[in-house]
């Protein structure tokens, strides 16, 4: 099998990386970057504080803070005349994954034009596009190292999975110091989103050698380290322990792919606007449950690397420990089902059919060890409600 790889030409990872951001862009030749974030980073002046760093390397940054959690297709629409009234040669996508979505979103309409809609997966894009920086801060959804970006469709509520080298951001900047706010459970429902990421790109019938390595890298450094972080948002080892397994588990499923959990989550967050990570963290224990018997090595292997079993463990065994321990691991860190997140029942019950046929239609289920029937993923929906 001959994998196609894809990463972000340049990668600055570590504690102060984002006082490099300005040498970056301009040793890429850019000068006029639209600075994408949202309104609680410019709220707390870190989004000004990262501009002026751009303005004090001679660069000419404008800053766009209307993004909107998990971005839809009208929220683009400012965004695209910041983007074309400031002349930008550049998109930096500063933030957790709805800024990063909408940056990556914006560099290609602005190109390209159009509708996102156009874009949505089967199709792969490959541009062009502006050059995106992605500047993340959250440990979770990885995308500074995706060939991916989300988008709902505000028209239909689907939430629409974007892919491409297009979408992939040219250079990221991953500095742990700006996760240090993070409060606990955006720690909980991102560093989750990031072990999702790890072992589905693990499990999935697209896995390879080069993502195998990452997600297994990215998993045992999780299982370590995301009880700490979430107990303790101050302890400084966890949160940049974190930041790298996010990076890595993103690089890892960019360049495999993601599987049933994300299908499923996806229109959890379109229709009950829950945040991608936490649908994930509904899902990923009766997800993992009935995939797990179609690759009993596979999930061994996660179950290993997390720490939930040893090489003394048959497959079947650790695989199946695997499953008690994501269990274990949402009881930790006070993952809400989502009636206790307040969604009424009847609503969820209604909307499940629909939510099945989105979740087939975006093709990360095909991925999965088990391809499941839309009548196996309405049972799993109505599994986890309650």
């Amino acid at each position: 099998m001959v994998a196609s790889l894809s990463l972000p030409r340049i990668m600055h990872v570590g504690r102060g990386a984002a006082d490099e951001l300005g040498d970056v862009i301009t040793s890429l030749g850019l000068s006029r970057p639209l600075l994408v974030t949202d309104a609680f980073l410019a709220g707390t002046g870190a989004a000004e504080h990262l501009k002026t760093t751009l303005q004090k390397a001679g660069l000419h940054p404008r800053l766009f803070s209307d993004t909107v959690p998990d971005p839809t297709t009208d929220s683009l629409a400012s965004g695209l005349k910041a983007l074309h009234d400031h002349r930008a040669d550049s998109v930096i996508g500063f933030g957790g994954g709805s800024p990063m979505d909408t940056a990556k979103a914006l560099a290609l309409l602005g190109v390209q034009g159009g509708h996102m809609r156009d874009y949505k997966a089967p199709r792969v894009n490959l541009g062009p596009a502006l050059p995106v920086i992605a500047v993340p801060t959250t440990a979770g959804s990885g995308s500074e190292a995706t060939q991916f970006t989300i988008i709902t469709d505000s028209a239909t509520d689907e939430k629409m999975l974007c892919t491409g080298p297009a979408f992939l951001p040219l250079a990221a900047v991953v500095d742990a110091e700006l996760t240090m706010s993070m409060p606990p459970r955006l720690t909980a429902d991102t560093g989750i989103d990031a072990l999702t990421h790890a072992v589905e790109a693990y499990v999935s019938r697209k896995a390879n050698p080069f993502s195998d390595s990452l997600a297994l890298t990215a998993i045992g450094t999780i299982g370590r380290q995301l009880r700490r972080a979430y107990a303790d948002g101050g302890n400084t080892e966890a949160r940049e322990a974190m930041m790298l397994a996010a990076t890595q588990a993103g690089i890892a499923f960019s360049n495999s792919s993601v599987a049933l959990v994300h299908g499923m989550s996806r229109p959890i967050g379109a229709h009950f606007h829950i945040a991608h990570g936490l649908s994930n963290a509904m899902l990923f224990p009766s997800v993992t449950a009935f995939s797990v018997h179609a690759a009993p090595d596979r999930y061994a292997d996660c179950a290993r690397a997390l720490g939930a079993a040893t090489t003394a463990d048959g497959d079947t065994a650790a695989a199946n420990k695997l499953v008690d321990a994501l269990g274990g691991l949402c009881r930790d860190l006070a993952v809400p089902t989502p009636r206790d997140y307040g969604i009424d029942q009847d609503a969820w019950n209604r909307l499940t059919p629909l939510m099945a046929e989105q979740a087939l239609a975006s093709g990360s289920p095909a991925n999965n060890p088990v391809v499941p029937t839309a009548e196996e993923i309405e049972e799993l929906y109505s599994r986890i409600y309650a």
